[in-house]
């Protein structure tokens, strides 16, 4: 068993369309537990610090340039959960990158339909909702860009106190 944590925001889209309440419920419904979430503009600078270089080299400058764009645009969430396996458990419910690819079920799948062929036909960012990170390096630098460690509480959920 090993538990782990992880960076979920709720990008712009999902804010605007006041899904903050559904997303995050389906991460404490399955028993994860959010240890900080806070509601903020971004600015410049750590949207590019968020978005690294790396972006660049896999999917082209430009696309990096419309995600910035993307999540400056409003209001974003950004929390961090944890729990049991909790970067590869959050990735799955969120689902593929592609809404449209995404399964029935995820976050993605459930609430977003944009295809990226979409996307790059009218050159604007794929909106799907919320980004999650990819792996344990990512969930590590992540965590420290959007929050100090006095914003991370720590706390017993009623599945860990109460035994059976």
């Amino acid at each position: 068993m090993k538990i782990e944590r992880t960076l979920v925001l709720i990008k712009p889209d999902g804010i605007s369309r006041g899904l903050i309440g559904r997303i995050i419920s389906r991460f404490e419904d399955a028993g994860m537990k959010i240890v900080a979430m806070k509601l903020q503009q971004v600015d410049e600078s750590q949207a590019l610090q968020h978005y690294t270089e790396d972006i660049s080299v896999r999917r082209g400058e430009k696309v990096r340039e419309l995600l910035v764009d993307f999540l400056k645009a409003g209001t974003i969430l950004a929390a961090v959960i944890e729990g049991v396996n909790v970067i590869e458990n959050v990735r799955k419910m969120v689902g593929s990158t592609e809404p449209k690819s995404a399964a029935p079920g995820t976050i993605r799948g459930d609430f977003a339909h944009v295809s990226f062929s979409y996307a790059d036909s009218n050159e604007k960012v794929v909106e799907n909702l919320i980004h999650a990170s990819s792996d344990e390096k990512d969930a590590e630098r992540e965590i420290w860009l959007w929050f100090n460690q006095n914003e991370i509480c720590e706390y017993k959920t009623v599945h860990e106190t109460h035994t059976f």
